[in-house]
């Protein structure tokens, strides 16, 4: 991962941002937001190869793939929901971040649901030998 562009690209965006902040606050606004779009899209160029090996390893380790789907589901609900929450922060909404970090969990929770009945379904088991 090129660490030094994507640090390059933020921090740049971040300045234009701030001089922009005086005169058209909307417009820094969405310079940070796009910056943040641009900044999610490198890195997640960059996470095909994990997302691979590690499907390659839930593979190995002969796991049923819904577990590598839950997780990756996860993954991406709790990326999209920073990003979210991130952007309404910057522009004082804390209270909206807030509401988008309460549905990022209900839906990793609702996500989990099948794993939960599982476990769940596995202790039963054990308890009536």
């Amino acid at each position: 991962m090129n660490i030094a562009a994507i640090a390059g690209i933020g921090v740049v965006a971040a300045a234009i941002a701030i001089l922009i902040k005086k005169q058209n606050p909307e417009y820094s606004m969405m310079i940070s937001i796009g910056a943040g779009i641009i900044l999610l899209i490198l890195i997640l160029s960059q996470v095909t190869p994990a997302v691979r090996q590690m499907s390659d390893l839930v593979s190995a380790a002969g796991m049923p793939t819904e577990y590598a789907g839950i997780l990756f589901k996860s993954l991406g609900v709790c990326f999209l929901t920073q990003l979210a929450c991130d952007s309404c922060r910057d522009v004082g909404e804390t209270a909206l971040a807030s509401k988008i970090e309460l549905a990022g969990k209900v839906a990793i929770l609702i996500f989990a649901l099948p794993l939960f009945q599982k476990v769940a379904d596995m202790a039963i088991s054990l308890i009536r030998g």
